[in-house]
């Protein structure tokens, strides 16, 4: 009789343990403000957090048409990296030229 119930014994604490999974990924997700609720963190907060929450009245739009431009040095620098990248990879093709 035993040996029968044991498959049942075990489905209920896999069921158990995907419903602690569930709730405990629900938490997460509310704490990183991808769930929708309040977490308590999110409930007590000064009237400046309020007034910049999403949907509040008066708050800019977010602008996606424009891309912030790159510093000119990040741009150097990838050209030099870029460059140094050539430089290695024509050694290395001179060096199997010469190994054949």
């Amino acid at each position: 009789m035993r040996a029968r119930e044991r498959g049942w014994v075990g489905l209920v604490v896999v069921l158990v343990a995907l419903v602690i999974v569930a709730l405990l990924a629900n938490n997460a997700l509310k704490q990183y403000g991808l769930a929708p609720g309040k977490t308590a963190a999110t409930q007590a907060g000064t009237p400046g957090e309020r007034a910049r929450a999403a949907g509040a009245v008066g708050a800019e739009p977010l602008d996606v048409e424009t891309a912030p431009q790159a510093p000119a040095s990040a741009l150097e620098r990838a050209r030099g990296v870029e460059d140094m990248v050539k430089r290695q990879a024509e050694e290395r093709a001179s060096r199997m030229d010469g190994l054949k």
